[in-house]
């Protein structure tokens, strides 16, 4: 899933729930486009803070002390 998927969920759950004044036996489509185009609107918060996680700084510092051992340290940013 991706932006694309959630823009598609997203015009046609509005297109459903704003545009089409067709009636189903059972279903309320305007429900269902409310619905769909929610789902639309998380899909993308989602793949949003997904992809933003992916981009923060992270480095790595290994000191080696008089006695031969060794620390590693994990030092990760949030960048700009």
């Amino acid at each position: 899933m991706g932006y694309g998927f959630g823009a598609f969920l997203l015009v046609v759950g509005l297109v459903l729930a704003l545009a089409v004044t067709d009636s189903v036996s059972g279903i309320d489509l305007t429900m269902v486009g409310w619905i769909m185009a929610a789902v639309g609107v998380v899909v993308i918060a989602l793949t949003a803070f997904t992809w933003n996680n992916g981009r923060r700084a992270r480095t790595t510092q290994t000191v080696t002390h008089p006695d031969g051992s060794q620390t590693v340290r994990d030092n990760r940013s949030n960048g700009i």
